[in-house]
């Protein structure tokens, strides 16, 4: 591996961080709490999950189990979060775990062995197994967020029916290296 991974995935996390965050700036705080049926999660409960998680993964990161014993994962999913301010409390210390573990970390990191409930990862399959879990999750937030926000949600991607539009912008540029994340990140996309 390259230097490129570490940025690259760091771009990665920012870029889903970001489809969270223009989600909830399109809600209110009672669409947050919403929940489809009594069985499923609120956009509030997916944060604290995704809260606990990062904090249990990423906390000495390279030195503990990322399964800490302090963790209790099943109340996770017994909301408690009552308002936009304590959502977003959760859900920046929980990113602002991550980003200190991860930026940190360098091309050797990458094979060093670290267990999360046990089970050994290298560095670099830690890193891909969250990132493929904070993206299952955040999925889930941007459909509870349309589903919520119905005729009024505006999207975070390439609008239904406006892909021909798209892709003729996307050629009419000359061919450069740019990470795919980079104009979704500055807002452009």
């Amino acid at each position: 591996m390259n230097g490129n991974y570490l940025e690259s995935i760091i771009k990665q996390f920012e870029y889903y961080k970001l489809l969270g965050e223009r989600t909830f700036s399109q809600l209110s705080d009672e669409q947050l709490m919403w929940e489809y049926t009594k069985d499923c999660n609120s956009i509030a409960t997916i944060v604290k999950h995704l809260w606990g998680n990062m904090l249990s993964r990423w906390t000495n990161f390279l030195t503990e189990d990322g399964e800490k014993a302090w963790r209790n994962r099943d109340a996770e999913f017994d909301n408690n979060i009552t308002s936009r301010a304590e959502l977003i409390t959760q859900w920046n210390e929980g990113w602002e775990c991550l980003f200190q573990a991860l930026k940190p970390l360098t091309d050797h990191d990458l094979g060093k062995e670290i267990f999360i409930r046990n089970q050994g990862h290298t560095v670099a399959e830690a890193i891909n197994r969250q990132l493929a879990h904070y993206a299952y999750h955040i999925g889930q937030i941007v459909y509870i967020g349309k589903m919520s926000r119905k005729d009024g949600w505006k999207t975070l991607s390439i609008a239904k029916g406006h892909s021909k539009q798209f892709n003729t912008q996307k050629f009419a540029k000359e061919k450069h290296r740019q990470h795919f994340t980079d104009e979704f990140l500055k807002g452009k996309e």
